[in-house]
């Protein structure tokens, strides 16, 4: 089995999204450590309800994020939970107008959390499936 490490995948839709998740679980990672990530709230539940993913919770994002996302709008909280998982702020922006467009994020994560604005996992590996990705600095 290979080490774990955050990796970030964007998929198109639901059954991309089980494939991927699928995927991740051969690779090594458990339930715990896979989550998905959508627009609205809702539609994360229900991708989350159908392919047995996790949602970013409090556990994830640490406490003072989750109570701070209650005041946020909707994208300025997506990229306070990618941050909180390791994402950069640039990739985080961009994975942000991906979920825009209606693609779906999963996160298999290295369960580390990042509570620094400023700090990233400089280990995460991420595929968007799109000629738009801008390598991490």
């Amino acid at each position: 089995m290979e080490q774990k490490f955050t990796r970030v995948h964007v998929v198109n839709d639901i059954g991309e999204a089980r494939r991927k998740i699928t995927q991740l679980e051969q690779r090594g990672y458990v339930k715990e450590e896979i989550f998905v990530l959508a627009h609205d709230r809702k539609r994360t539940e229900y991708i989350s309800k159908h392919t047995h993913g996790n949602m970013v919770g409090i556990t994830e994002e640490g406490v003072f994020n989750a109570v701070a996302n209650l005041f946020r709008s909707t994208g300025e909280g997506l990229r306070a939970k990618l941050r909180a998982m390791g994402v950069s702020a640039g990739y985080a922006e961009q994975l942000e107008r991906e979920m825009d467009m209606g693609k779906i994020v999963i996160l298999a994560w290295s369960a580390t959390i990042y509570d620094d604005k400023d700090n990233h996992d400089p280990d995460i590996t991420c595929f968007p499936p799109s000629s738009t990705y801008v390598p991490l600095t």
